[in-house]
């Protein structure tokens, strides 16, 4: 259909003009839609965390005050109520701050321990900690599983035990894991510096091993590695002795200095790049005799005569 050429100049504007609005309205207006982006992100971000605290019913009875008070005033014009909400706003954000004082220092504490603002040093202080509680562990032979969380969650083993959420510190692992304990049992998850969780159940370990001495504690520790990326440390009950397992491989019998060192390789190594390594490891080892003891990887005692003991 064939329209008469004055269509075009009177209903369809040029796309340059078009073009032009479009660059006009965005250079006028983009900081209003940054903060817009930023107010939004910042209440949402804000409800999802104080919904589940115990402050979050003041929180949502003062925001609701507030809001019906505000719109009466302004509906209604009542002055004397409107003068109030603006000269006690002040003093409203102080008490709000006095009140979530708990709420507040969480939110940014857990903002300084983000990855992005986790330093080297912090990450080496956690290892010695650790290190440290690990040995007393083994020198008052408390038996011991401990999962420590990296790239894959560990959320579900957690709903299988006792949910705990507290800082990670010697007396609590010792305490956790003492023989009397009501979790000293099952598993711990860390994360970071924090224990998530004990008497957890971690998947057993279906693989053959030719060292029988592997008990329970053992192959479910190589369970959870086999399942994810965590790396778990397993101390016996019966010998104090501390084993290592990662992608379900188990390092038996590792003596403190070689213990500190593998700790460290595993932990400050990516999951990806320590997957790549064990699988070039797992090729290498399936071309050995079935005989071999591919399971177990000893540090203390060379593999003849491991092989001799388990005999």
């Amino acid at each position: 259909m064939l329209l008469h050429p004055a269509y075009d100049t009177l209903f369809k504007p040029p796309a340059g003009i078009m073009f032009d609005q479009v660059i006009e309205f965005a250079n006028a207006h983009w900081r209003d839609a940054i903060e817009i982006l930023i107010l939004g992100a910042a209440v949402y971000y804000g409800y999802r965390y104080f919904r589940a605290t115990r402050g979050a019913r003041i929180l949502s009875g003062l925001v609701l005050l507030f809001i019906i008070l505000t719109l009466l005033s302004q509906i209604l014009q009542l002055a004397v109520i409107g003068w109030l909400i603006k000269s006690f706003s002040v003093f409203l954000a102080i008490a709000m701050v006095v009140i979530f004082q708990p709420e507040l220092r969480r939110a940014l504490a857990e903002i300084g321990s983000h990855r992005l603002f986790s330093f080297t040093e912090t990450k080496r202080e956690r290892l010695e900690l650790l290190h440290e509680t690990v040995m007393a562990l083994s020198k008052k032979r408390f038996g011991a599983l401990i999962a420590i969380e990296r790239g894959i969650s560990l959320n579900p083993y957690l709903e299988t035990g006792v949910e705990l959420d507290c800082q990670f510190s010697m007396e609590a692992v010792l305490a956790i894991f003492h023989p009397k304990g009501a979790l000293h049992d099952g598993g711990m998850i860390l994360r970071q510096d924090r224990i998530l969780g004990s008497g957890c159940v971690f998947p057993v370990s279906q693989r053959e091993l030719a060292d029988r001495s592997v008990g329970l504690r053992h192959r479910a520790g190589m369970g959870v590695t086999e399942e994810s990326d965590a790396i778990a440390i397993v101390i016996s009950e019966e010998t104090g002795g501390i084993s290592l397992t990662h992608n379900g491989k188990l390092e038996k019998d590792l003596n403190e200095e070689i213990f500190k060192e593998r700790l460290h390789e595993l932990l400050f190594q990516k999951p990806d790049e320590h997957e790549d390594d064990t699988a070039e490891q797992l090729e290498s080892e399936n071309r050995q005799p079935a005989d071999s003891d591919s399971d177990l990887v000893s540090y203390q005692k060379p593999r003849g005569a491991s092989a001799q003991g388990a005999e």
